[in-house]
């Protein structure tokens, strides 16, 4: 009798050990089952690697350049690339000339455009507000000859930059109407409304040289330059925009 129950308690043993060998085995494989997939380098964990992920769409870090100074080689790779360097959203891969080339075909101007105010999932200047009109245009330029055009970016500085950007009647216009607009469209915080003679007169009568020298620094409600990030040939042509229109 005594020799059954030893038989029956080895029986028992050896079943709990077998529960006990499972039940490990069991939760190995469910672990390794959770994480495959899923082999993280420690590298890209980094505090850096995770900031460099959650950075706001259209933050620009192009380069140490002056705003407006960025070429179009920098603000691919600090704004654009995110789409174009992959293909990502229908967007034509960088240096993928079959690609580009029915864009190309549309013609600068058009694809400008695009860039500029936006166009199926890409957003104006592609989210980065900060860019003046000029960057985008050298980014189109760096992207489509990549893919096969011959386009020439706009000049960085120099006489040639410096003349295109004084023509209040197209570059000052489009700064006007994405930026100054804001407040000078309805006279906001004790600024001159646009298109008010009486209010203009009185703030050019020092010249537009005073005018621009105030603006530049900051007056009252307005920050620098209004905000405005380009260049100070551009924000002249703004302000001679504006003027023009109170005359």
């Amino acid at each position: 009798m005594s020799n059954e129950n030893g038989m029956a308690s080895g029986q028992i043993f050896k079943v709990l050990v077998g529960v006990v060998v499972f039940l490990v085995v069991a939760i190995w494989l469910l672990a390794k089952l959770a994480t495959s997939g899923y082999n993280v380098d420690a590298e890209v964990m980094t505090k850096e690697a995770v900031a460099a992920r959650l950075k706001p769409v259209g933050e620009s870090k192009a380069s140490d350049a002056p705003p407006g100074m960025r070429t179009g080689e920098q603000v691919f790779k600090a704004i654009c690339i995110s789409c174009h360097g992959q293909g990502l959203a229908g967007s034509p891969k960088f240096g993928d000339a079959g690609a580009w080339g029915p864009r190309i075909a549309k013609g600068w101007d058009t694809l400008t455009q695009h860039a500029l105010q936006g166009f199926n999932a890409m957003p104006a200047k592609g989210g980065a507000a900060d860019l003046t009109d000029d960057e985008v245009k050298r980014a189109v330029a760096y992207m489509g000859n990549a893919g096969g055009a011959k386009f020439t970016e706009p000049p960085v500085g120099g006489a040639g930059g410096a003349a295109a950007a004084a023509d209040p009647a197209t570059v000052g216009k489009k700064i006007y109407e994405s930026v100054c607009v804001a407040c000078h469209g309805s006279g906001a915080a004790g600024a001159p409304k646009f298109g008010d003679k009486a209010a203009w007169a009185e703030r050019t009568k020092v010249g537009l040289d005073e005018v621009q020298k105030i603006a530049t620094k900051g007056l009252n409600a307005m920050p620098a330059k209004g905000g405005f990030g380009g260049s100070d040939a551009e924000f002249r042509a703004a302000i001679e925009y504006m003027v023009n229109a109170a005359k």
